[in-house]
This record gives structure tokens, C-alpha cells and sequence, in this order.
């Protein structure tokens, strides 16, 4: 089964190189700007009311990838799917930021952790009630070599 996306918008951050990229957006208190295409502002209506969203976006400047991995917290492989490496059969990211303001179709947020110029597939809000599960594992990274 094959599909079609178009991009949303553009992600800008200071990184250019994935070298300089923040690992997970949770520890990143990097700014960034999100630009919504004009024809999608409408659907940013009321965002203003949430301090955090989640952004859907293409690693762009990914390409390949192996189905089993050595993540950065570990040095271990690992499969893939249990793991949030960027190099994937659909390379689709997820990040959590914070959304300090909005200007028409601009987001302006903090905590960003993807390459300038990422590709915007689709925004979400944020929600605890949805969001945050208890009594969670975390497999693999609970009992990763730590050194």
C-alpha cells in the first residue's frame, strides 16, 4: 500500500547539520519558527491555547535504513521500531515543543530537535488527559548501559 503527503509548512531551527541537532526535543530548549503554508493557517483557529503541540515531519536528509539499530543512549542493537532513530523505512518524526506565539501562519516554539528546513507533515495538540500514560516500560532504555 503506497500513500501520498504533502508537506504543511516548514520547521526553521539554527541546527544544518545533524551533528548540531538536539537528540530528543525534550532536551532542547533550542527556538524555532513553524511556517504553516497560507492555505492551512485557517487550521491553526484557537492553537494559541495550548504551551505545547506535536509536530509530524520527514527526516529529509535521511535515507536507508537497517531494521536493527544501536540507539545514542545505548550500545546495544536493538530493532528498530523500538527505537526512535531517524533512519527509517518511512522516515516520519515526532516532536513535542513548546509554542511560545503565534503571528498569522508563523509558530513561534522552543525545544526543537530537527534540521532547518524539516518538512511539516501535520501539527497536534498536546493533551495530558491523551497524552500521558502510567505505569508505562520502557524496555531496552530502563536497564541501557548508562556510561
Amino acid at each position: 500500500m503506497e500513500f501520498s503527503m504533502q508537506a504543511i509548512g516548514t520547521i526553521h531551527t539554527p541546527f544544518t547539520e545533524k551533528s548540531e541537532t538536539p537528540i530528543q526535543a525534550s532536551r532542547s530548549q533550542a527556538a524555532g519558527q513553524v511556517v504553516v503554508l497560507p492555505e492551512y493557517a485557517p487550521g491553526l483557529k484557537d492553537i494559541e491555547g495550548f504551551s505545547h503541540i506535536i509536530l509530524l515531519y520527514i527526516f529529509h536528509r535521511s535515507s536507508g535504513y537497517s531494521l536493527q539499530v544501536k540507539p545514542f543512549l545505548d550500545n546495544s542493537l536493538h530493532g528498530l521500531f523500538v527505537t526512535r532513530y531517524p533512519r527509517r523505512p518511512n522516515p516520519i518524526g515526532l516532536s513535542v515543543v513548546e509554542l511560545v506565539a503565534r503571528q498569522e501562519n508563523v509558530l513561534d516554539v522552543r525545544g526543537v530537535d530537527v534540521l532547518d528546513g524539516t518538512p511539516l507533515l501535520d501539527i497536534k495538540p498536546y493533551v495530558p488527559d491523551f497524552d500521558i500514560r502510567r505505569d508505562v516500560r520502557t524496555g531496552w532504555y530502563e536497564t541501557r548501559d548508562k556510561q
